[in-house]
């Protein structure tokens, strides 16, 4: 059994920093992630990261372009539930300008939306996602595609 999610990410940079937001879960007492989040059913992936950067930072996004497209696959092993088997996150980058003082999600999964000077981005907790979006941001590969990041240490799934 696999489960699966499509996802959109939003990648903001301004002025060397990049807009994060903290993430929490029964699983986890918090770390950091791009704002974005699973598209719904006969969403466009487009609509769907402007919803959740509104959702999750009360900011609005203008989609810049598409960054890249990245796939990766949690074995069950690694899962904080592995009787739900491996689970294949496809996520959809975009760089966007964002627009509006950042806010916590109201009854949400993430809290604390920051601009985080890309500097200190290696130092903290985090999503492998958001070294996915920032090395397409930064690289801006033809194919959209970069190599799959390492998981361990600061870095999660």
């Amino acid at each position: 059994m696999t489960t699966f999610r499509l996802a959109a990410y939003a990648v903001g940079i301004e002025n060397d920093r990049v807009l994060l937001v903290r993430c929490a879960s029964e699983f986890d007492d918090g770390h950091w992630t791009l704002p974005g989040g699973a598209v719904e059913h006969g969403e466009d992936p487009i609509d769907a990261v402007v919803r959740e950067v509104a959702e999750e930072t009360g900011c609005a996004a203008e989609v810049e372009r598409l960054l890249g497209v990245d796939s990766r696959v949690v074995p069950a092993a690694e899962r904080h539930q592995p009787e739900k088997g491996a689970h294949q996150n496809v996520g959809v980058f975009y760089l966007v300008r964002i627009t509006g003082a950042p806010r916590p999600e109201l009854n949400g999964a993430t809290f604390d939306p920051l601009w985080t000077p890309l500097a200190e981005v290696g130092d903290l907790r985090r999503a492998s996602l958001v070294d996915v979006g920032l090395e397409l941001a930064r690289s801006r590969p033809p194919t959209g595609h970069v190599p799959a990041v390492p998981v361990g240490g600061l870095v999660l799934h």
